[in-house]
């Protein structure tokens, strides 16, 4: 027997979580964006699914239920995830940004609307920094209250099917039985499974990965010429190569590193096509990775559209700030197994 399962997605972006949710078999009843940038690549890619875009602050439970065309208690599962750039390690590092950032506050949002709608199951993906946050410990609170049963864990994608080393919360809640969370898989996938076959960016006929990289100095293309291939970093340039900002300090190591075609790569950011914001070289190419090649690393089918003209910034942005499918598709998956 084929079940199919209705979901709608929270704070989708470009639809990184809706893609999951799709992969695992879920019918997306309706999703929430803001950014129009983000609802323009969202709607490329899910024309079916209902997008609201209003404020979420300003969104009620009754104008959610009527674009999904659900009742208080039919869905099956609500799934989302609040803005985090507020609960990021670098942005707490210093102590002061983590507590005062207004993006923590969406985090009552999700739970004002999950409390309304009664989802047969919740799920709730962030960084690992929000579960020592009052704001989610109130939010379990709220929800064992309600009735739900709740486990969260702190998972890297990479065991999940995801080329990517990344550590996220994951939280799973359900009012029909025990909550459940999918379990690590044993094969492991790579920058080279990945990334290795794509055609050369540049002439490759598909725009996200044609686009060209900013002009750069000679002494940075050289710097980035000599950094031994496949995995190689700055720290084996002479000093004479360094920067002068590198060499005072101890901190950054991955920057100007390249990806090691073997292993997994490093977390996607909003920075993952700039050398100086992480090790975002190519294995052995001289130049950042492209747009399609971070969307593919972070989990996007290769198909996955993109506006061009939005240009590199946005749309680095979008990819950074997604979901992994493969990421959601398992937990996703799992919760379906437990709603039949």
């Amino acid at each position: 027997m084929k079940f199919t399962f209705t979901a709608i997605d929270l704070f989708s972006g470009c639809g990184g979580l809706t893609q999951g949710l799709k992969d695992a078999g879920y019918e997306v009843k309706g999703a929430v964006e803001i950014d129009s940038k983000a609802r323009k690549t969202f709607t490329m890619n899910h024309a079916d699914v209902p997008l609201v875009g209003e404020d979420i602050r300003q969104l009620s439970a009754e104008t959610l239920m009527r674009e999904s065309g659900l009742a208080i208690e039919e869905l099956d599962l609500l799934a989302g995830c609040p803005p985090c750039q507020g609960f990021s390690t670098l942005r707490s590092k210093n102590g002061r940004n983590s507590l005062t950032d207004n993006r923590n506050n969406l985090i009552d949002d999700f739970a004002r609307l999950a409390l309304a709608l009664r989802p047969k199951m919740i799920m709730m993906e962030n960084v690992p920094a929000l579960s020592k946050f009052e704001k989610f410990l109130t939010f379990v609170r709220q929800l064992e209250e309600a009735g739900y049963s709740v486990l969260y864990k702190v998972l890297d994608v990479s065991n999940f099917g995801v080329a990517q080393r990344r550590k996220r919360l994951i939280l799973s809640a359900s009012r029909i039985g025990q909550p459940c969370l999918a379990s690590p898989s044993t094969a492991s996938l790579t920058v080279r499974d990945k990334i290795e076959h794509l055609p050369g960016a540049g002439s490759s006929g598909d725009a996200l990965h044609d686009l060209p990289s900013p002009r750069r100095t000679a002494r940075i293309e050289a710097l980035i010429a000599a950094i031994p291939k496949n995995g190689g970093s700055r720290h084996s340039l002479p000093s004479e190569m360094q920067l002068k900002c590198h060499l005072n300090t101890n901190g950054f190591n991955d920057v100007y590193g390249r990806m090691h075609w073997d292993q997994v790569a490093p977390t996607i950011t909003s920075g993952c096509i700039n050398p100086s914001k992480g090790r975002f070289l190519h294995p052995n190419e001289n130049r950042p990775i492209t747009l399609r090649e971070a969307a593919i690393l972070q989990g996007f089918p290769a198909s996955y559209k993109f506006d061009a003209s939005h240009g590199k910034e946005a749309i680095s942005l979008m990819i950074g700030n997604a979901l992994p499918p493969p990421f959601i598709a398992a937990h996703s998956a799992a919760m379906a197994e437990a709603l039949k």
